[in-house]
């Protein structure tokens, strides 16, 4: 079940919420580059990593469940969030070049569904990027958190869910290695605290990150293979066969005459006499 909207808006606002977004956002921005030409989305609760895509992006949406609710966003200008439907989003086919899902996964109560209506959404060859609690992490365990709400994911069950949507995962990567604890010395070290479980690839970081490509198969087409043709065959009946087949025709020959010529027939059979 999604969180709610106000839930998100007050951790994000929090000390620890601020250091999650840096941690992450850091992997986020190396990952995307975004250009004049692109459109950009975010499903779930992608404010807090959309603001360094605005300036660059041809559009930047947010789309937001109506389980979990909507804010206002950006603060100023034109509102760019709305109220969806996660499983049928209120946009035309391959009309989005990157998709950014945060809070949205985890959530869901039918991903494959979800997956499949994102997949429908991105352009060919588009980009999704997905945060999700880690089985593994220390953050799926504290329910002070967001990413301790809904189903974490360990790095096989994600990479099956993309290759049944059709995602070819390209990237992965994992944050937020400092535990979920708002003292302030753990909050001035967790810069530190990353840079060292990345260098060691320490097993419990608190999210994956993971970015995958659109598939669009080409369909395959069956090759023509010439033959040499085959004289036409004829049926010839064997000489049992055609015996057997003269008789029976003679026979119900005989059987359908009438009485008199059949009965003149008998008589021309007869062998003469001496």
């Amino acid at each position: 079940m999604p969180l709610d909207v106000h839930s998100l808006q007050s951790f994000y606002a929090s000390p620890l919420g601020a250091v999650a977004r840096r941690l992450i956002g850091r992997i986020v921005r190396d990952r995307w580059d975004i250009g004049s030409g692109l459109s950009v989305a975010a499903i779930g609760y992608g404010t807090p990593y959309l603001d360094r895509f605005r300036d660059g992006a041809r559009r930047c949406l947010a789309l937001m469940p109506a389980e979990q609710g909507v804010v206002i966003w950006p603060g100023g200008g034109r509102c760019s969030a709305t109220l969806v439907d996660p499983q049928m989003l209120p946009l035309r086919d391959g009309s989005i070049d990157r998709l950014l899902l945060a809070h949205a996964l985890e959530a869901a109560d039918r991903p494959d569904a979800l997956l499949e209506e994102l997949w429908r959404i991105t352009a060919p060859e588009g980009r999704i990027l997905a945060i999700v609690p880690s089985r593994r992490g220390v953050w799926a365990r504290a329910d002070s958190t967001p990413y301790g709400q809904g189903q974490p994911y360990s790095k096989s069950q994600l990479r099956d869910l993309l290759h049944r949507a059709e995602f070819s995962p390209i990237f992965w990567g994992e944050a937020l290695y400092a535990p979920p604890v708002a003292r302030p010395f753990l909050i001035r070290s967790a810069p530190t605290i990353e840079r060292i479980g990345a260098a060691l690839g320490l097993p419990f970081a608190g999210v994956h990150i993971v970015e995958a490509i659109k598939q669009v198969y080409r369909p395959v087409g069956v090759r023509a293979v010439a033959r040499a043709r085959l004289p036409p065959l004829k049926p010839v009946l064997a000489p049992s066969a055609h015996r057997q087949c003269r008789f029976e025709r003679s026979r119900s020959v005989f059987e359908l005459a009438p009485p008199m010529a059949r009965a003149s027939r008998m008589a021309s059979m007869e062998l003469p006499t001496r």
